[in-house]
Order: C-alpha cells, then structure tokens, then sequence
C-alpha cells in the first residue's frame, strides 16, 4: 500500500539517514505538522535493555517544564478530608469503594489516578483493569500519598509517565506542534535527561540507542543521541 501525496511530500523534508540537533529536528517537525488539528509531538527513544529482567526496567516520571499542552483526568481515591482536599484541588473523580465499583464495570473516565496510602486496599484489587492501562497509583512514581494536592498539581501541570516496553522503546507525547520551538525542545530534552538519569543497573553497552521525534501525522525525525545528552543542549 502506497503513501499518500502528502506523507510523501513530507517524508522528502527529511533525510533517513541522518541525524539532526534538536532545534533543526524541531523545526521540521513543526514545519510539516499540516494537519487540521494541533498535532501532539511525540518522542520515541530505542534503548539497550530488556525489560523482562527485573534489572533491566526502566520506569519513571518527568515534569515537562512546558507542559504536555493536553488536559489530563485525575482521578483521586481518598476519604474524609484528603477527598475534601482533592476536589478543592481540581481532581476530576474523587471516591473509595464507589469508584472502585466503576472501574471494575469498566467506566474509566481518567488518565492518570493517584491514592492516598489508607486507599491501597481497595486500590490493590483493582490491579489487573488499572496495571495493563498503566493507571495504578505507585508510591515511587508520586501517585500514592499523603500529599494529593501536590500529586494532583504535578499531573495537571504536565507530568509524564514514562515505561519501557518489552521491545526495550520508551514512547511519550512532549507537547504539541504549536509550541514555539524552544518549548518543544526542552520539553523533548528533559524527558531524555530523565530517561537517562533512569538508567537500571543491569544496563550493559549503549543505553540509549536511538531517539525520534514526530507528529501525530507526520514523519519521525532522528536525533543526535550524543548532542541531546550534553549539557551543551540544555542551554537553549
């Protein structure tokens, strides 16, 4: 099946074989992001794990200093006053057994969830619908604690989750193709700085292989995996 006119022009801006500095990579994305909606830019990045040992698993959490530019649905469990707190908060859901209810028929209505720690009981039971999703709460990522105000801020204000997959790829929207160039950059730059900073101990050779980015319709765009590690690119 052949491409369109479209996706071939595009894919003519871009060179396969070479590798670009972030702010060139950028700039072509946003350049041949034509769509008639407002493209998300997404990054993919190829590392050299396997994340079917334990050792191997990279998993973690960035606060894009630019946001994610998309709305995201919190859903909170809690009781009593941290439910009180998480509706003051801006929390979309809120509820203990109620909600757990909802889940397990299949309502869910949310994008990330976070707990308190008294709410794991209930939360716990609900494992095998949330964990596929990637939608349960987990202590080292932020999402269950005390804290629900703080957890629900970062969420909203454009927090990323991000978990390799069994082919050892880490994919995650950064923003979006109306973002000024500088923006998307250092919202691409972070999250390679926290993949990496993620780095599990059982990692041998090249860690980070390749990096991509691309809109939503557009064509992937390779990175100078060794510019977009220096500090020097941090500096835009």
């Amino acid at each position: 099946m052949g491409i369109g006119k479209r996706m071939q022009k595009i894919s003519e801006t871009v060179s396969r074989d070479s590798t670009y500095q972030i702010s060139d990579a950028v700039k072509l994305i946003k350049q041949n992001a034509t769509a008639n909606f407002d493209e998300t830019v997404e990054v993919a990045m190829n590392l050299g794990v396997d994340p079917r040992h334990a050792d191997q698993m990279v998993r973690g959490v960035v606060n894009l200093p630019h946001g994610t530019g998309k709305t995201v649905r919190v859903a909170v469990f809690a009781r009593g006053e941290k439910a009180d707190e998480a509706k003051a908060a801006g929390a979309d859901i809120v509820g203990a057994e109620d909600l757990a209810g909802e889940i397990e028929s299949g309502n869910i209505n949310f994008d990330r969830c976070v707990a308190t720690p008294d709410m794991m009981p209930v939360v716990g039971k609900l494992g095998k619908v949330l964990g596929p999703r990637g939608l349960m709460p987990n202590p080292k990522l932020g999402t269950v604690t005390q804290d629900v105000s703080e957890a629900i801020k970062s969420v909203k204000s454009g927090q990323v989750e991000f978990r390799v997959e069994k082919a050892g790829l880490i994919h995650a929207g950064v923003g979006k193709a109306s973002f000024e160039v500088s923006a998307i950059a250092e919202n691409v730059l972070a999250l390679v700085e926290a993949v990496n900073s993620a780095k599990p101990s059982g990692s041998k050779g090249t860690y980070i292989k390749r990096i991509t980015i691309s809109s939503t319709m557009g064509v992937g765009v390779k990175l100078d995996v060794a510019a977009a590690l220096s500090s020097e690119e941090r500096g835009l």
